[in-house]
């Protein structure tokens, strides 16, 4: 799962999209539908850099995982506890689920305040200098192996 996770996100696709087309057979959700599903993900939000994408595709598949069709008030809560779980583990692993704080966007300037984030929609380039300068191939990983370790916890059950 991570190889195909981490080959989809070095084909182009974003973080989320990554996350959860690695899952699509498993749930079985036509790739081009898992791919679109989880497009406005990626860059921490539509590149809002907010939550991180890695992190929202993990969530969607729980979601696939719990979640009914019915308005249930049980299963709403095993959801949000699985992620909830799901988020601590990850930020345990990565310090934080929020994408600037991963990409290191909000670093202090040597004055004490933080620079802007300058918010676009253009995605940057992906060449051996961007893999290079950012995480988000091994967010990928991470959420990917924290998201199977969540299934076989939930099938020794």
């Amino acid at each position: 799962m991570v190889e195909r996770g981490v080959g989809y996100f070095k084909q182009g696709y974003n973080c989320s999209q990554s996350v959860a087309m690695a899952f699509a057979e498993w749930y079985d959700v036509p790739l081009p539908l898992m791919t679109r599903m989880s497009a406005s993900y990626g860059g921490g939000i539509g590149r809002m850099r907010e939550t991180c994408g890695s992190a929202l595709g993990m969530f969607m598949l729980a979601g696939l995982e719990i979640a009914s069709v019915e308005a249930n008030q049980e299963v709403k809560k095993r959801n949000y506890e699985a992620v909830q779980k799901l988020a601590a583990d990850f930020k345990a692993h990565t310090g934080s689920i929020c994408c600037k704080e991963l990409l290191g966007l909000n670093k202090k300037r040597a004055d004490g305040t933080i620079p802007d984030i300058v918010i676009t929609a253009t995605p940057e380039a992906r060449t051996d200098e961007y893999y290079k300068k950012r995480p988000c191939v091994r967010m990928v990983e991470t959420a990917i192996r924290i998201y199977m370790h969540f299934l076989e916890e939930r099938a020794e059950k």
